[in-house]
């Protein structure tokens, strides 16, 4: 098939509108120049994805009123346009560019098409993040265009080293990728690496970052990602200077983030953002509670119903006195009240605001009193779940692996009670230590272990004691200079 233009401008307006067969928003505007009517533009695009305004103003009127007589009429043309352009004469190239909103100009007798940048997306306007609210700190977040997204990060870097490489993914969609990296941090072998991994996706269409993320990311039986995501364009810069990569996707506000190692999934960008004390309790009240939340349940069917001497006689007489009318075993009555508060939680998400969160609330309550009245469930069951609930909340990045966990562990116990939950755990923490991203443990550095390796970690220390980056991921450890005050790196 020829896939170039012939220069007749009658044939190469059909032969491009033939692709466009049943699509009724593509628009083809025939026109000549007023002074020579001998000179013969045509000008398509798709309807709704670009400025009406622009092609009429910056396109139309210069060259309908422009004095192109006795001229090399393409040069004149491109110099009377007011819009970006660009030559091009493929076909496939001239159709892509067409369905993600630029306009092609065609001029009699010339065989190459001239691409207009006159899109015009509609997007939403530049809001907080609903997932990543916080108390301190700026307020904006991503929204679904790229562009718009990569100005956000440009602004934060006033420096040539903020890099940016575009790819396009998707064999339908080629939808627009950018590979975003701060040149003099990053370890140059990672982004070696993420481009192999982007190049060698072959899928149809991309509509999420999600798709990207699956794709270049080590597999974990237990739920644990490899690649970060934010819809904040502070947590992004954060992480660029850490000597992170940020993969941009058109049409999507989550921005993903590699290598990702799994104390991130325990910090917040407001942990900067406020004193590093409250700051450092927090995290390691999160660390706790995430263990918290997957152990608990586990712990209290093994003890109940299999290691009953290890409670006090009290609360064990407490116990059997609440479950005394329960007709199931403590394992399902466990595993019922989990499935209860999972279903709850995610109606409560799926639901409007205020509905969801009034469902999950009252819901929870209610259903809760209401089986313990009715002697489906004790009152200590109850209350382990709810705790187990409220502590997975402290790390909302770690759903997946929490749910994985808890009910894994919550077998475990049933089946062998804490010799169970002892051997889960024990898998659990050998698979955590050998999980990595691009290449790069997410858990421990090679090497000294020191203080500037710990910094940042269970605590976060003062900004004047955080010198280093870490360890493999940047080629420039040094963040703080000389003028930061007289500490001990190590």
């Amino acid at each position: 098939m020829n896939t170039a233009l012939t220069g007749r401008i009658d044939d190469d307006a059909a032969f491009i509108k033939s692709f466009f067969s049943d699509v009724d928003t593509l628009v083809s505007h025939n026109f000549q120049n007023s002074l020579d009517p001998n000179i013969r533009f045509c000008l398509i695009y798709c309807d709704g994805v670009v400025s009406s305004r622009t092609v009429s103003e910056d396109v139309l009127r210069p060259l309908m009123l422009s004095d192109m007589r006795g001229s090399n009429t393409p040069e004149t043309a491109v110099r009377c346009l007011l819009v970006e352009n660009e030559p091009e004469s493929n076909a496939d190239n001239i159709i892509s560019a067409l369905c993600y909103g630029d306009v092609l100009l065609l001029i009699d007798g010339h065989d190459e098409g001239i691409l207009l940048n006159c899109k015009a997306f509609t997007l939403r306007s530049i809001s907080e993040p609903d997932s990543e609210k916080v108390l301190v700190g700026p307020r904006e977040g991503f929204t679904e265009g790229i562009m718009l997204n990569l100005s956000m990060i440009r602004r934060r870097f006033r420096t040539h080293k903020l890099k940016m490489r575009f790819f396009s993914i998707g064999r339908h969609s080629k939808t627009q990728i950018c590979v975003s990296y701060v040149d003099g941090i990053v370890n140059m072998d990672i982004v070696k690496e993420l481009y192999h991994r982007l190049d060698s996706i072959d899928i149809d269409a991309v509509l999420d970052s999600n798709y990207i993320s699956e794709v270049i990311s080590e597999k974990s039986f237990l739920g644990f990602s490899s690649v970060g995501s934010t819809e904040r364009p502070d947590v992004v810069a954060g992480k660029l200077l850490e000597g992170r990569i940020a993969v941009f996707v058109d049409g999507t506000p989550v921005v993903l983030t590699v290598p990702h190692l799994l104390t991130e999934n325990f910090q917040s960008n407001e942990d900067y953002y406020t004193g590093y004390q409250y700051a450092s309790f927090a995290r390691i009240m999160r660390i706790i509670g995430f263990f918290l939340t997957i152990s608990v349940p586990a712990l209290y069917v093994a003890v109940e119903a299999y290691n009953r001497e290890i409670l006090p006689i009290p609360m064990l007489i407490n116990i059997a006195s609440e479950r005394a009318h329960v007709p199931l075993t403590s394992a399902v009555e466990c595993l019922v009240m989990l499935l209860a508060f999972d279903i709850l939680r995610e109606a409560g998400l799926r639901m409007p605001s205020q509905g969801g969160q009034a469902l999950s609330v009252v819901g929870a309550l209610v259903i809760g009193q209401a089986a313990v009245s009715a002697g489906m469930v004790a009152a200590p069951m109850l209350i382990m779940v709810a705790f187990a609930g409220v502590t997975g909340m402290l790390t909302p990045k770690l759903n997946a692996s929490i749910i994985i966990c808890r009910y894994s562990l919550l077998l475990l116990a049933a089946a062998m009670g804490l010799v169970g939950v002892i051997a889960g755990l024990s898998v659990m923490l050998i698979h955590i230590l050998s999980l990595e991203s691009m290449g790069v443990p997410q858990v421990m550095p090679a090497g000294k272990l020191g203080f500037q390796d710990i910094k940042d970690t269970f605590i976060r220390a003062p900004w004047p004691m955080m010198r280093t980056r870490g360890r493999g991921l940047s080629n420039n450890v040094t963040r703080l200079g000389s003028k930061g005050g007289d500490f001990d790196a190590d």
